[in-house]
């Protein structure tokens, strides 16, 4: 015997046409600079790879990202269903590499909770990568390999939620 339900029956999700070509927010802390090109330089191939569009900004650091995010929240810039919506999500890169005190400990913490609280408040899709690392060679090895390397796997991490979360919405009543 089957159980019946009122539900409608269970539809795959699907891509709909509006993620095909996404429009990003690249948050970048430029606190390394080298590393913070290498970090841009592979998401923006990842981008590319995938046919979306994508706008710049620049902040001073790590503790920065979260504040920018936020910034461009509050003018409904992001994301594309506020007021002004501009961007469907966000790639957060900087770098924060371990020093003598215990700052790297505040920056880590702090620049990554703020920014998942901003995310999930304000359903953002955001793509994390912001590294964090005992030294600058560790850093340069991930930032490193252009689409292959942590600021490529940030724009994919980026698109895949902004394609899921356009999934979930055409699952709506």
């Amino acid at each position: 015997m089957g159980l019946k339900t009122d539900r409608p029956a269970r539809r795959a999700l699907t891509t709909p046409t509006s993620a095909l070509r996404p429009r990003v927010l690249i948050i970048e802390g430029r606190f390394y600079e080298a590393i913070s090109d290498e970090l841009v330089n592979g998401a923006i191939a990842a981008l590319q790879a995938r046919g979306a569009s994508y706008d710049r900004i620049r902040v001073p650091g790590a503790l920065e990202i979260p504040q920018a995010l936020v910034q461009a929240v509050a003018a409904g810039l992001v994301p594309r269903e506020a007021p002004n919506g501009r961007w469907d999500g966000a790639v957060a890169l900087g770098c924060v590499i371990r020093g003598e005190t215990t700052h790297y400990d505040i920056v880590c913490r702090n620049a990554n909770h703020w920014l998942m609280e901003v995310a999930l408040r304000h359903n953002v899709p955001v793509g994390n990568g912001i590294l964090t690392v005992e030294s600058e060679a560790q850093a340069l090895a991930r930032a490193r390999g252009g689409a292959d390397g942590k600021g490529g796997d940030a724009a994919r991490a980026c698109l895949a939620l902004i394609e899921l979360a356009d999934a979930f919405a055409g699952q709506g009543a």
